[in-house]
């Protein structure tokens, strides 16, 4: 991450023919908002001096209590590369404050912060690299997104079969250009899908990251005709798309997870994260898995995790450790989906990691098998659980995990479970194109 001061943004904005700056926060759903401002208004901004109406922004605050304040990150200033060379375009994310200067306990990246403060506190920095997936669909006559695609590429497939070739090959080149270090990208499994690998960071700036990703990978998407969406399940039959999260801890610049000595090379401490992780999983679904749609691709026969499982050897289980070791040394959490808030999703599952470290919750002996290919009696047999299996259940598991309600703090856990019972009770009452197929003629 570049280091800026007031100074040196000014005096950027201004070589750079800067005429519009973009100050940039999310809600608790994950959803990116900003206002912009012209440069003659930069220093009030720089000054923390921009107010807007919270009462507008969903989960915020109610209208007698609207005025919120936005205090720029000067760390994350990015001019966009895809707007006009002359009257560019640039971003600030913002950290959202209340008029007496206290943080806004809204705020989903201040909730992360927090997290990451009682790590640092134990001596810990929290690294995360996340692999994004998501699909390239056509756009109608009017502009609008289909879930339309002519191409029937698989994994790991090339042009001229992958038709997104060119559109990924400008999305990586874009965010390459706005300093990301792209690791890979490739085709996924289903047609039209594909992924996109950064490289892992400490955990604020790649939640900053995966909000600037999307908005990217949306933009050039647009620029080819096509329309990116990181909706989990967008089509029947075929996989959805995920957000693995890629998790190690570091003390004093050596990655904790790693001991060479443990038959797996794990140290306690990744044992106790996974413990940790595993024991609050349920309660943390509604925030990775965020969505009525997060739970038509967490089910069986789409490489998506349903058993709360962890393994060194196989992919089929809620947590996978991969190969690396040493400083390589990291836990896979295979459930999330990019559509859950980046900073709550972080938040959560390092709060989590830290609570079975702090109360050395080992997790339950790893399940080397494929867990699809046991039976019934077998996954009761290593006390193998479930994963919520609608949005209602991982309410319903937010509401009973007191430890992940403290995490979101009592503002979002509150606001946060009122708007996803509100969308689980709206996707109930619908009568959907399958119902009419099975029933319409029959009754």
């Amino acid at each position: 991450m570049k280091k800026y001061r007031k100074e040196d943004i000014l005096q950027l904005v201004k070589e750079q023919d800067v005429e519009f700056i973009r100050l940039q926060f999310t809600d608790i759903f994950g959803c990116l908002k900003n206002v912009a401002i012209t440069s003659s208004q930069l220093e009030k901004a720089l000054d923390n001096q921009c107010t807007f109406d919270g009462s507008s922004i969903e989960g915020f605050v109610g209208i007698e209590d609207s005025d919120l304040y936005l205090y720029p990150d000067f760390h994350t200033l990015e001019i966009f590369p895809w707007r006009p060379q002359q009257g560019k375009v640039a971003r600030l994310i913002c950290d959202v404050y209340r008029p007496g200067g206290e943080p806004f306990e809204g705020d989903s990246r201040y909730i992360l912060k927090k997290a990451l403060q009682e790590a640092k506190d134990m001596g810990y920095k929290f690294d995360v690299g996340p692999e994004c997936e998501f699909f390239l669909f056509h756009t109608d006559e009017n502009g609008r997104p289909t879930t339309i695609t002519h191409e029937q590429a698989g994994y790991f497939d090339l042009g001229p079969i992958d038709l997104g070739e060119n559109a990924r090959r400008d999305m990586v080149l874009t965010l390459e250009e706005m300093g990301f270090v792209v690791e890979a990208s490739h085709h996924e499994a289903a047609p039209a899908q594909h992924e996109i690998d950064f490289k892992y960071d400490e955990a604020l700036a790649t939640a900053d990251n995966i909000m600037t990703f999307k908005l990217t990978v949306k933009t050039i998407a647009r620029r080819h005709g096509l329309h990116a969406t990181f909706m989990p399940k967008p089509k029947y039959g075929s996989n959805g798309s995920g957000m693995h999260i890629n998790m190690s801890l570091s003390e004093n610049g050596k990655n904790i997870f790693s001991d060479e000595a443990d038959p797996l090379g794990l140290s306690k401490e990744a044992y106790y994260f996974m413990g940790g992780i595993m024991k609050h999983i349920k309660g943390m679904c509604a925030i990775t898995n965020p969505l009525v749609n997060s739970y038509k691709r967490l089910v069986p026969g789409y490489e998506a995790p349903v058993y709360i499982a962890w393994s060194a050897k196989n992919r089929s289980p809620l947590i996978r450790v991969p190969a690396a070791r040493g400083e390589g040394t990291r836990i896979e959490l295979r459930c999330p989906d990019s559509a859950a808030n980046p900073y709550l999703a972080l938040a959560v599952c390092l709060q989590a990691g830290l609570d079975g470290i702090k109360n050395q919750i080992m997790p339950p002996e790893s399940i080397d098998c494929n867990i699809f290919e046991l039976s019934e009696e077998e996954r009761k047999e290593h006390l193998v659980e479930m994963l919520p299996g609608t949005l209602q259940e991982a309410i319903n598991e937010l509401e009973k995990d007191e430890f992940i309600r403290c995490v979101l703090g009592v503002h979002v856990s509150e606001k946060y479970i009122q708007a996803k019972q509100k969308e689980w009770d709206e996707y109930k009452s619908q009568v959907s194109d399958w119902e009419v197929g099975q029933y319409l003629y029959k009754f």
